[in-house]
This record gives C-alpha cells, structure tokens and sequence, in this order.
C-alpha cells in the first residue's frame, strides 16, 4: 500500500468528523474516540480487555494477506496475548489460505475485507467495486462462517461511490494514523522505529503480514508499545461501546 503516513494526534481524535481530500473527492471520517463519545446509552459494542473511553488504546492491522508468514504472526500474538484487526485480500490469499482464515477466526482477532485483487477502487466501475467487495466477503463467509464488518481501501483510496457500495454491502471503511511503508523495506528495526515514532492514543496502526521484514518487528512493537502503556485491540474494539456504521470512514 503506497501511501503517505497519516499524523496521529489528541485533536484529530477528538473531532467527530476530518474533511479530507481523497482521490480528488471531499470526504467525511470518523475518528474512533468520537464514535465513542457519540455512542448512546443503549449502544452495545463489545468492549475488548479494557474501555478505551479510559484506557490508552492502539489497534494493530494488517492488510494483504493471509501468506506464508501469519501462522506465525499468529503464534507471535498468541503468546502476548494480543488481538488485531487482518484485511484480507480475497483471490491469492484466503481462497489459498483456508486454514489461516480459520485460525485467525477463531483465535478471536477481527476478519476484515481488504478487496478481491487489491484493485484501486476509485478507478473502477461501480459494478467492479461491488464485485471486489462482494468477492472477498462471500469468500471469508464461506471459511468463517460470518461476513466481515469492515474493509480497508487499497491505498486508502476512497470516494463517495465506494462508500455507497459499502454501505449496501455492511462494511465500514478503516483508515489509519501510522505506516511503517513496509513494503520498501525488509529492515525489522527500522519498522519498528517507524510505528513506534507514529504511535498514538487511539491510532490504528498498518502494516502487512506478507513481506520478510514485518513478522519479525511485531514482537519488539508489541513489547515497546505495551512499556508505554498501551493496551492493544481490535478496531471495534476501539471505538466501543459504538458499533461500526456501515459506509462511514473511520479514521484516527
């Protein structure tokens, strides 16, 4: 994912809705701690290990896979007792990784739609947005048992066409606050450095557990982070007791 790395920030965090400029289209986000704060009495997320209204909270994500690599990602976030939130893509990943799915499922981290063949959905038709969408989610549906809640745009690319689709399609759009550009280099540490000096308070943290450098830094990410302070969950997680709203673009 080729992208500019999103500042974190207490003020961006307190703002219910940012203006923001994508693929040449004014849209609208939601940051989580705001959903939070507009949740009313009766909103019923689940809260994770503990209420990010008061806790210091950072989600962890990872887009493109499931590949060879998450098993043991998967076996890295087992032992420190972490959940994260993984975007899957759909056609070289969970249709060749049935087994990872299941386990990422079942371990209890989030199971998201990351698009069929990680086109760049703003410069498709509406017919071949659905289908990328549509795609994926019957796909994980099919292994899982249960369609995912959110997706991640390829590149963050999104418009008011994507959003409409998604919100037929009961999917949420998630952004994020720090990128280690991982996918320009295979250099663990310097990753590590490149979240930890992008981490924030309800930020939502992206990167990709298919690429040599990434699996490697999770562990030393994870034990910085949690030296911190910071308590790691997933991305409905973070903005509970509020439920991700379908078509609405969450961004820290």
């Amino acid at each position: 994912m080729k992208t500019k790395s999103i500042g974190t920030g207490l003020a961006a965090a307190l703002v219910t809705a940012l203006t923001l400029t994508l693929s040449g289209c004014s849209m609208q986000t939601t940051a989580p701690a705001s959903a939070r704060g507009d949740a009313g009495s009766d909103a019923k997320g689940s809260f994770g290990p503990v209420d990010c209204r008061k806790a210091k909270c950072i989600a962890l994500t990872f887009d493109a896979g499931p590949g060879e690599d998450t098993p043991h990602l998967l076996d890295v976030l087992k032992e420190k007792k972490v959940h994260a939130t993984f975007f899957l893509l759909g056609k070289n990943h969970v249709k060749k990784h049935p087994d990872t799915v299941r386990r990422i499922a079942a371990e209890g981290h989030e199971v998201a739609n990351h698009t069929w063949t990680h086109q760049v959905l703003t410069d498709r038709e509406p017919a071949e947005i659905r289908a990328e969408l549509k795609k994926t989610q019957d796909a994980i549906a099919e292994v899982t048992g249960k369609k995912p809640r959110l997706m991640r745009p390829p590149q963050g690319r999104t418009d008011d066409t994507v959003s409409d689709i998604s919100k037929d399609l009961g999917l949420s759009q998630v952004l994020w606050s720090a990128t280690a550009k991982d996918y320009s280099t295979t250099d663990s540490a310097l990753i590590k450095k490149r979240i930890l000096d992008q981490a924030g308070k309800d930020g939502i943290i992206l990167l990709h557990d298919i690429y040599k450098g990434t699996v490697p830094a999770v562990p030393g990410i994870i034990d910085a982070l949690q030296k911190q302070g910071y308590t790691f969950v997933t991305v409905p997680q973070l903005m509970a007791p509020a439920e991700p709203v379908p078509g609405t673009i969450y961004r820290p």
